[in-house]
């Protein structure tokens, strides 16, 4: 697979113009035929790998609905989002875009646009599934404070064993946990995501270590499930976890700032890629976090070395890192221990056109760089590029088709950063096997609630009308499969 890395770096880079350009197109205008003209910059199915996966992700809480029926007991996020003020609009994922009733109709859409896989499956869609993503049961965290308690190993792999044995027979790659670095740091650290009670209740000692001990718990619990998996062998099912990794790019020449870089990308990547690959945290993180950095016992160590079939990736972004002038900081915690400034724009150019989320920069060279950093440092492990997409501006909770945040880019201005990185594309050799577009319908996106559209579909919510966009209609052709 030579020549996947520059492929996908021209899939996600005609993928930001389509969506730039979409723009001077109304949605309710979009069609087959209006996305003739679209440039796929000489990409076509038939430039990738003959068994190179397209799919589509999304996640329960973001789309099921469903909340309270069926048995489903309340998830910490029905907690979260209760206080007045934590969502735009009060929003919540009580209903959502209620693909717990419509997956059928979903499904049958995905096919149409010639998608092959979603994180489950319907009619010819391979599945994907994705055991846990920011979610748990509120009941656990109750009992032991959820991801701290190291009961939650024995809970999460008996959920697991379940699975497997259940949908075995039909599915065959597994993803265990999404973004737990997210969960970790969003979560257990700052609280933004979905834990701030429980933090106002922990003293600032405990926040210190409790992301890092955290990730420790779930590097086990994701040993414990391959365990499981490898008993079901007749199955014969892949397992991987999720990684989320923004691309950091020094922002000088110097070494400091190249140094800082490093030291986010070990703090980032590192946590989990060194532990899996080679038994310990980066030497980065030992070396600043010391005594507070949890150990594996010499038995732990041989268990999580090398216990993935494959790592997948979700990667949108890219910022600058310099080294701060303050030097060390005072306070401990995960953040604080990276000792990094980022910065947005190089002497006043933007690192890349911003889209409506206020996190995410669309910079396409930084996932041809993500991509290579895992197969220089990691030894080249198959990869799945399991989610990367572009969201849209919405004006309200009810309205679909406001206009977008991005104003139309030259064309050439784009393209002329492309022969660079073509001809060092040449050289690589990435083992890359599949691309995963987030998302198939807009939907709950966590703290931004319904204002953040990163769907390739609109649905309005006060019926069940389904919208494609146009870059819908962009993944349909460049996806088509031609038969000789």
């Amino acid at each position: 697979m030579k020549k996947a890395p520059i492929l996908l770096f021209f899939l996600i880079f005609t993928l930001s113009l389509a969506q730039c350009f979409a723009s001077t197109h109304h949605e309710d205008n979009a069609s087959p035929e209006t996305a003739v003209g679209f440039d796929f910059g000489g990409l076509s199915r038939g430039s990738f790998p003959k068994n190179f996966v397209f799919g589509t992700a999304a996640s329960a809480y973001q789309v099921e609905g469903m909340a309270d029926k069926d048995g489903r007991g309340p998830s910490i996020w029905d907690t979260f989002i209760k206080v007045p003020g934590r969502e735009p609009n009060n929003a919540s994922g009580e209903v959502s875009v209620d693909q717990y009733h419509k997956y059928k109709e979903d499904i049958d859409l995905m096919a149409k646009l010639n998608f092959d896989a979603y994180r489950w499956n319907w009619k010819g869609i391979t599945p994907y599934p994705n055991l846990n993503h920011y979610d748990l049961p509120q009941a656990l965290q109750d009992r032991y404070n959820g991801w701290l308690g190291r009961e939650v190993v024995k809970d999460f792999a008996d959920y697991a064993e379940f699975c497997f044995k259940t949908f075995g027979d039909r599915v065959k790659n597994w993803q265990t946990f999404n973004e737990p670095r997210v969960v970790a740091a969003l979560g257990y650290d700052n609280g933004f995501l979905h834990l701030e009670d429980v933090l106002k209740l922990l003293a600032i000692a405990q926040r210190e270590i409790q992301p890092l001990n955290l990730i420790l718990l779930l590097i086990i619990s994701f040993y414990a499930m391959l365990l499981l998996l490898r008993d079901t062998e007749k199955q014969k099912g892949r397992i991987g976890i999720l990684l989320d990794f923004v691309w950091y790019e020094p922002l000088t020449r110097s070494k400091a700032d190249n140094y800082a870089a490093q030291r986010a990308r070990d703090f980032h990547i590192g946590w989990f890629m060194h532990p899996l690959v080679y038994g310990e945290y980066p030497k980065t993180m030992q070396n600043i976090v010391g005594k507070r950095l949890p150990k594996f016992t010499k038995e732990e160590v041989k268990m999580v070395k090398g216990s993935f079939d494959f790592v997948g990736i979700n990667q949108y972004t890219a910022y600058y890192m310099y080294d701060p002038p303050q030097g060390k900081q005072k306070d401990l915690g995960y953040q604080q221990d990276w000792n990094c400034g980022f910065a947005y724009d190089r002497h006043g150019v933007p690192i890349g056109p911003r889209a409506h989320s206020y996190w995410l920069y669309i910079v396409p060279w930084g996932l041809y760089k993500a991509v290579n950093y895992i197969k220089e440092n990691y030894g080249n492990p198959t990869m799945i590029l399991a989610e990367n997409g572009i969201c849209l501006l919405n004006g309200s909770a009810r309205q679909p088709y406001a206009p977008h945040s991005f104003k139309r880019h030259d064309k050439d201005q784009l393209l002329q950063k492309l022969p660079t990185t073509t001809k060092e594309g040449d050289r690589e050799g990435a083992n890359v096997e599949g691309y995963f577009q987030w998302t198939f319908v807009d939907n709950f996106e966590w703290r931004l609630g319904y204002t953040s559209r990163f769907g390739i579909v609109s649905r309005r919510f006060q019926d069940p009308q389904e919208v494609p966009k146009m870059s819908a209609y962009w993944f349909q052709k460049l996806q088509q499969r031609h038969k000789h």
